[in-house]
């Protein structure tokens, strides 16, 4: 994208705002509250990417009120060894539910507490509804409690935030998130701030990001997807002290909170966002990449460092006649470009999407925890 290619930034979505479902309604795959501890339990890498591949990729994003019908092309000739090793989400979204499945256990067992996690659905997307379905399950599968409010969509801000004063009171419930988007006749930052800082496990509270953003404090939740990302290159043994690392994208959810703890971990940051000059250059210098942007394949293999680990939060529905969906599912990253370059590289999807709810219900235990003074 440089040079006389326009450079186009959608801000990404909250790990509440649904997505995967619909065709064109969701730009990256982002998630909301939670994280694990920061000890370096290592999974292995995964498999090398098939070799002698060469592929060509054409796709169109559809229409949004925030993005322009593209036309993006991605080709590559594989190298007979691709050097890029899969950085594999799923497996160490399975370690980490299999962690929180036994301490959940633990806790019950030693005195009598499950954690608890609501959920607040407003309206009757179906890709909202889908999401929730995921939490819900998720949760049964850790042995957590599931609370879920689903109201119309015409209903009142006043409603809702009578629901969230009700979880907010009840010691059964430990996280508190509300499923975005909202409809638009209700304030979204009215209602989040609403939900008590103590069962924040969404980490948009602004007194949790504000902690996140000052040395010397510690932050109750931190959000999910760029913790998230911060846990897969812990569990995978990059060195991120020191290092030179480039967050691509600025919002709220996924990229400010990303280089901040890119910075507590001792990188030296830079964020490339829609007003940034020679934004390639600036990536180029990068030996982590966290791109989360919401623009299928903007990151080619020129921008990206030999050797370079990056972390694609990105999940874009492009068009694709030969699916039996009519899409698939590709990443900010042209994939097959950077394994020519990138020494790690997460796929789209199985990368930092099995992350989020993973992420979310370690929060959720780790609230319950906190609450009865539980080690």
């Amino acid at each position: 994208m440089g040079g006389s290619r326009s450079m186009i930034f959608a801000d990404c979505s909250s790990s509440t705002t649904a997505r995967l479902v619909p065709f064109g309604r969701s730009r990256l795959l982002c998630g909301g509250g939670a994280l694990c501890a920061r000890r370096r339990l290592h999974v292995g890498v995964g498999p090398s990417l098939p070799a002698s591949l060469r592929t060509t990729l054409t796709v169109h994003s559809s229409p949004s009120p925030s993005l322009p019908v593209m036309n993006v092309s991605c080709s590559a000739t594989m190298a007979s060894e691709a050097s890029a090793k899969v950085i594999d989400g799923k497996a160490v979204a399975k370690q980490i539910r299999d962690e929180i499945t036994g301490e959940v256990s633990r806790m019950k067992d030693a005195i009598g507490v499950v954690p608890g996690l609501a959920v607040i659905l407003v309206g009757d997307r179906k890709d909202s509804a889908t999401y929730v379905r995921n939490k819900k399950k998720a949760c049964q599968s850790v042995g957590i409690n599931s609370f879920e409010v689903h109201l119309p969509e015409d209903t009142s801000e006043q409603e809702v935030l009578k629901h969230i004063s009700v979880f907010n009171d009840d010691p059964s419930v430990h996280g508190i998130l509300v499923q975005l988007p909202l409809p638009c006749h209700i304030d979204e930052q009215s209602i989040l701030n609403a939900v008590s800082m103590e069962k924040d496990v969404d980490g948009f509270h602004p007194l949790n990001i504000g902690r996140l953003a000052m040395r010397g404090r510690e932050p109750l939740f931190i959000p999910c997807t760029p913790k998230g990302c911060i846990e897969l290159l812990h569990r995978y043994g990059f060195d991120i002290k020191g290092k030179r690392a480039v967050v691509i994208g600025r919002s709220n959810i996924v990229g400010m909170p990303a280089a901040l703890l890119l910075q507590r971990e001792d990188a030296t940051v830079s964020i490339v966002h829609s007003r940034t000059k020679n934004p390639e250059e600036i990536t180029r210098q990068a030996d982590i990449i966290i791109s989360a942007v919401g623009q299928p394949n903007m990151v080619r293999g020129s921008w990206i460092k030999p050797g370079a680990v990056i972390i694609d939060v990105g999940i874009n529905p492009v068009e694709d006649a030969k699916s039996p969906r009519g899409y698939r599912l590709v990443g900010d990253v042209c994939y097959e470009e950077a394994c020519e370059v990138a020494s790690a590289i997460t796929p789209v999807p199985g990368g930092v999407g099995p992350m989020t709810i993973a992420m979310l219900l370690s929060n959720t235990l780790t609230s319950a925890k906190r609450v009865h003074n539980f080690q």
